[in-house]
């Protein structure tokens, strides 16, 4: 995966001679270098983590100038301008402009401390892809590019013009929205003022090169770069000013028409023939969207850009176990836990995936943990339920069922309840250590439970759903065609599991009515998610589906290689979900839109955790990733 890009002047190949910092090195006392992700004439850039937050991965992007001047004047300009760039970026408040955190010097060298934007720059985009790119793609990145080059031009109290437009200077992030980086050369603009010709051939206006920068020079330079990304032809390549002579449609036939006109307007020699302003720029690409009917397709993704956003990801970090990992991480104070079928509870640092502790049972641990207090409780394929200290990593105590545990535990009112495949769901108190009830259901129980308003809610193999109150009493049972080993979730007082039937159940959670089922192409043991008046599950068909919790109907489904045992997980406007292919993949949960996926070695069951925009996954590859969310 490509990461943040911020370019200075000079050659990138000259590597050895501006003395990198390695990785493992502590910048200033508090920021760990882990490897370089840029580089420039005058310095790197290099992808951190600010050790001022130890309990979770914030990453920052380190941006370095070495100043080597001999000259005294030169170098105190260098510093200056460099200073400049800071000043800049510390006035601005825009989602598609990186915000800087710190500056400051260290002998020779001087660093910016910026957000760290994860992706690809539109020059790597470019060189990645086959053929061109898809026009609507195209036409959402210049109007959000023309919303960021509005807000500059648009700065209290002196505009500013950002003068270097160029793909190598926007980020694509991974949720395929624009980052504007390096404003190594943005100045203020004060009417009537000239300087030095600063920018890049190919991409400046004629007017650059006498030094006059205005908006109009953003505007011409953003032409260029959409012209770029047209049709594949490098302007640095190129005799300067010569767009005329390489028309859009003859290199690119599939592009409108109309597209072509605006992108010629903002190309005109003199700057008055060009558009007055970046609003009028974004008015008429919006009235291309309009008139070529693209604008209702910005939204949905282009076989384009899924193919150059979605490779090449690298975790944060990566922790090997001696065996598969198929259940599910529990993050508490800094340290992720996660059971393996090597027996062991593993407790790693969440930040950097370091070994803490680990804990031996004598069966494989294929469910996700819970926290309560100072133990940590899970059960295993050994018959028990054990809690053990998380402080230690030592046995608590342990309750004996006469099945083996694969249901996850729940805890609520100083009670740990959980089923076991000796057929019973048991509560068992925590103060007492004992078993406070158990219902027998007449099948193994290895759906977790869903505790809400005093009911506990769960399936079993035989195709029974539960509802229980908290002194085991049954309030209600469903029966379904075929086992049920999903947990089940519910949301605005619906109950909602899947079967090994095919079907997607809703149950009123209070009555156990049947609200609607909805149909899969295959049986399903996955745990749905409900977010915005959707219910979002897998099946053995190979699908996620994204359902209307009203209506019964399917929104959408999102197709992966193999079956998906996976549950998925719901975080801010994504749905994160394994599949038996290896895949972890993320969708936008409103359209289905696949945002990137990672791959590893082995097939994901087990349901992602993600907690503080890091997602945590285990794989039957015996790793345990910590993923960019």
């Amino acid at each position: 995966m490509e990461t943040q890009r911020i370019d200075g002047p000079g050659n990138v190949e000259d590597r050895s001679e501006i003395g990198q910092l390695n990785s493992g090195t502590n910048l200033g006392n508090r920021y760990l270098i882990q490897e370089v992700i840029g580089v420039g004439g005058m310095g790197s850039v290099y992808r951190a983590r600010d050790l001022h937050f130890p309990n979770v991965v914030k990453l920052v992007a380190v941006k370095e100038m070495i100043n080597q001047a001999p000259d005294p004047l030169v170098r105190q300009t260098i510093v200056q301008n460099f200073e400049r760039e800071a000043n800049i970026l510390a006035t601005l408040s825009h989602p598609s402009i990186p915000r800087i955190y710190d500056y400051f010097t260290l002998d020779n060298r001087s660093y910016l401390v910026l957000e760290f934007v994860n992706g690809k720059d539109l020059e790597v985009i470019l060189s990645q892809s086959e053929g061109h790119i898809a026009e609507e793609q195209v036409l959402a990145w210049g109007i959000e590019l023309c919303d960021v080059l509005a807000f500059l031009h648009g700065h209290k109290p002196d505009p500013i013009v950002f003068r270097d437009m160029k793909p190598s200077n926007v980020m694509i992030n991974q949720h395929n929205h624009i980052v504007l980086v390096d404003f190594g050369i943005a100045k203020s603009f004060q009417s009537g003022q000239k300087g030095t010709m600063i920018g890049t051939e190919g991409y400046s206006p004629p007017e650059q090169y006498r030094g006059e920068a205005t908006a109009q020079a953003d505007i011409y330079a953003l032409g260029a770069t959409l012209h770029h990304l047209l049709t594949r032809r490098d302007p640095r390549l190129e005799p300067p000013f010569s767009f005329a002579e390489r028309p859009i449609r003859k290199m690119n036939p599939n592009v409108s028409m109309e597209f072509e006109t605006v992108v010629n307007t903002a190309l005109q020699y003199n700057a008055e023939d060009r558009y007055k302003t970046i609003e009028d720029f974004k008015e008429a690409l919006v009235n291309v969207g309009r008139k070529t009917g693209l604008l209702n397709r910005i939204n949905i993704s282009s076989p384009t850009s899924k193919s150059v956003l979605n490779n090449d990801i690298k975790p944060v970090w990566a922790f090997q176990c001696e065996d598969e990992l198929r259940g599910t991480p529990v993050l508490h104070n800094g340290v992720v836990y996660i059971g393996c079928y090597d027996n062991n509870l593993y407790a790693l640092s969440a930040s950097s995936g370091e070994f803490q502790w680990k804990y031996p049972a004598d069966g494989g641990i294929v469910s996700r943990p819970a926290v309560y207090d100072d133990a940590i409780y899970f059960g295993s394929e050994d018959h028990r339920l054990h809690a053990v200290s998380i402080r230690t990593g030592k046995l608590v105590w342990s309750y004996y069922t006469e099945g083996r545990i694969r249901s996850s535990p729940r805890i609520s009112d100083n009670h740990v309840f959980f089923g076991s495949d000796d057929t019973c769901l048991h509560a068992v108190n925590i103060a007492t250590n004992r078993e406070a009830w158990k219902a027998e259901t007449g099948s193994e129980v290895r759906s977790s439970p869903f505790i809400v308003n005093e009911m506990i809610y769960f399936g079993n193999e035989i195709g029974d759903f539960f509802a229980l109150d908290y002194r085991g009493n049954i309030k209600w049972r469903f029966k379904a065609k075929r086992s049920i080993t999903s947990s089940p979730c519910v949301y605005d007082n619906v109950v909602y599991f899947t079967s090994m039937d095919s079907h997607l159940y809703a149950l009123d959670a209070k009555s156990g009515w049947l609200i609607w089922r909805f149909r899969m192409d295959k049986p399903s043991i996955v745990s749905p998610a409900a977010v915005d008046n959707l219910v979002i599950a897998g099946s053995a068909d190979g699908h996620i589906y994204a359902v209307d919790v009203k209506a019964a109907r399917e929104v959408w489904r999102f197709k992966t290689e193999h079956q998906v045992n996976g549950s998925p997980v719901i975080y801010k406007d994504c749905v994160y979900c394994g599949s038996v292919d290896g895949y972890l993949y993320c969708i936008e949960y409103k359209t289905g839109r696949l945002r990137w996926k990672f791959e590893t070695k082995g097939p994901i069951t087990g349901t992602p955790l993600v907690y503080d925009e890091i997602v945590y996954v285990g794989s039957h590859d015996h790793f345990i990733y910590a993923l960019l969310a």
